[in-house]
């Protein structure tokens, strides 16, 4: 699996499935973009590649890599293998085209569908704050910032949700695609099941949403109570009631409601409701990913799973090691419950501003694609005693502090977060693969190098380099 760079998170079975959903903005006889919000990790340039490839059979140059965006939603509970750099397949054991090939039919298949769906209509904007459903992992990381910087900021992470809202001229509402900043780590490192965590959780909650709402007999709150199958996590392998563990999981599942009793009508009407809906294109609705990093759903904090006891502030670590420290999700101890919540919150959330959306989207549609190699960018800073000077970037590195994981997923062995030394045994190793040469050391200084992935070539190459960016 793909996500906790565990190589023991071998999948089993099936939370509830994985979805690409699309939407493409066009102006007549002009520009248009498509952006894919997609049910996995992150996106891959070589799925891509394949994507593209297809659409240009079929299409010829409408759709480009220059006019297509594909996004990942950052679960950490989809399949693996699926990019073609080592660094990120290594611990699926390599590329695994079944991976590949799954998530290429479905983007392909997900465009197609709203290519199909283009009818004219109408965007609309809102934008609010979520304060319930992310925390910042690494707050004393964040208190290492200057604190003229911190002072522009009102919390330590983007707590803002963005949404788009499509608005089908005959139809209504078709569909809304949201951003908002939370991992997808309600799902834990333990778990083997596959599965879109809370992002994932919240688009079936607003589409069955929408459906039901449309149909008269749901609200958001009856929605979501009947929930998503629930089970304890692994993680915390001696708790008291984990032998109740398969009654509650099978006392969990339930029938779905029946539809309520309508009116008798004529068989003429019944026919032409029944064409009428059939033209309506379902509701798609995205929760997207944004500026995630270090931004947790395990949003009671972080504790050891020893003693119960918070982990320690500066480095996460539990008497100095970082195994035993782990985030907390609001339904804790069942990680199946933190992902219903998380879930739950972000698409209440998305319904209020999705109510609310007035501001109309106006102008004309545009992009911008390129390859900017990161390893050879020149940037110019400010010098503490004034004046600039121009410093310039290196190939990418791993340090010792990657290897100690994050409160949502700790590593293993004797790394620690925030470690700015290393040790000699790790070193030793180091070298074994690649010994980074001075210049590199001195480039990446303080952090010390683990892993020189960005001049590692054997078999191929480690780390994307150059790296596309789409606007």
């Amino acid at each position: 699996m793909m996500g906790y760079a565990n190589m023991e998170q071998i999948a089993s079975g099936i939370h509830f499935r994985l979805r690409a959903r699309t939407f493409i903005v066009a102006e007549p006889q002009g520009n248009r973009v498509v952006f894919v919000n997609l049910d996995a990790c992150m996106a891959s340039q070589i799925v891509k590649i394949k994507v593209i490839e297809r659409l240009k059979a079929r299409y010829g140059d409408l759709y480009t890599e220059k006019n297509v965006a594909i996004s990942g939603i950052h679960t950490h509970a989809g399949p693996g293998g699926y990019l073609q750099y080592v660094v990120y397949i290594v611990t699926s054991l390599g590329f695994v085209r079944q991976s590949f090939d799954a998530l290429v039919d479905g983007i392909e298949k997900s465009v197609l569908q709203a290519h199909e769906n283009l009818r004219p209509g109408s965007i609309f904007v809102n934008k609010g704050e979520l304060l319930d459903a992310s925390i910042s992992r690494s707050p004393s990381a964040y208190l290492n910032n200057p604190a003229s910087e911190r002072g522009k900021y009102k919390y330590n992470v983007d707590k803002e949700m963005t949404l788009l809202k499509f608005v089908d001229d005959q139809w209504g509402p078709v569909g809304s695609f949201n951003w908002f900043a939370t991992h997808g780590t309600s799902m834990s490192r333990t778990n083997s099941l596959i599965s879109g965590d809370n992002k994932g959780a919240a688009a079936r909650f607003m589409e069955d949403w929408f459906e039901q709402s449309n149909a008269g007999h749901s609200s958001a709150d009856e929605l979501v109570s009947e929930g998503i199958p629930r089970r304890v996590s692994d993680i915390i392998s001696d708790f008291r009631n984990n032998h109740h563990e398969l009654l509650e999981l099978a006392a969990s599942f339930q029938s779905p409601p029946g539809k309520a009793a309508t009116k008798i009508l004529s068989v003429a009407r019944r026919v032409r409701g029944i064409l009428r809906e059939a033209e309506k294109p379902g509701f798609v609705s995205a929760f997207c990913q944004s500026n995630c990093g270090d931004v947790s759903p395990n949003v009671l904090g972080a504790f050891c799973i020893d003693s119960g006891l918070p982990c320690d502030f500066n480095h996460s670590t539990c008497g100095g090691k970082n195994e035993m420290c782990y985030g907390r999700g609001p339904g804790y101890p069942d990680e199946f419950e933190s992902t219903r919540i998380i879930g739950e919150r972000q698409f209440r959330k998305a319904v209020d501003l999705f109510n609310k959306a007035s501001e109309k989207l106006e102008g004309k549609i545009d992009y911008r694609h390129s390859y900017l190699d990161f390893s050879q960018l020149e940037v110019t800073i400010p010098k503490q005693n004034g004046g600039s000077e121009t410093v310039k970037t290196c190939p990418a590195a791993m340090g010792f502090a990657f290897a100690a994981g994050t409160t949502d997923g700790p590593g293993a062995f004797d790394f620690t977060q925030g470690d700015d030394k290393g040790n000699p045994f790790w070193r030793l190793v180091r070298d074994l693969l690649k010994k980074p040469d001075k210049e590199q050391i001195n480039c990446q200084y303080p952090k010390p190098i683990l892993l020189d992935t960005g001049e590692m070539k054997q078999p191929y190459d480690w780390a994307v380099s150059p790296i596309p960016d789409w606007i």
